[in-house]
């Protein structure tokens, strides 16, 4: 298997939406991880700061994701993010060195 196309990325909801995207963002879990090509996809509400979210994200490749992304969900999500968020989602691209065998 070719290396994993994984990140993480952090979400900061304005205060007034922290319920809204919260449910949107658990909304994604279930379809996402029957994509082709999803090997992981988490859901995290950081513990020392309710209300900031963290998904991490493992696709089989950058098709893979790019094919998520294109799902029209995801295009809508990402077009009306701001509406949810304080400032934009920050994503760190990551190699992974433990791939599953």
């Amino acid at each position: 298997m070719a290396q994993p196309y994984t990140l993480v990325g952090t979400a900061r909801p304005k205060p007034e939406r922290v319920d809204d995207l919260r449910r949107l963002l658990l909304s994604f879990v279930e379809p996402t991880r029957q994509e082709p090509g999803c090997l992981e996809y988490h859901f995290h509400e950081d513990r020392d700061a309710p209300g900031v979210f963290v998904f991490y994200e493992a696709w089989r490749s950058k098709e893979d994701l790019d094919a998520h992304l294109a799902l029209p969900h995801m295009r809508d999500f990402w077009e009306h993010r701001m509406d949810y968020l304080e400032q934009d989602l920050e994503i760190r691209w990551l190699t992974m060195h433990s791939p599953y065998a």
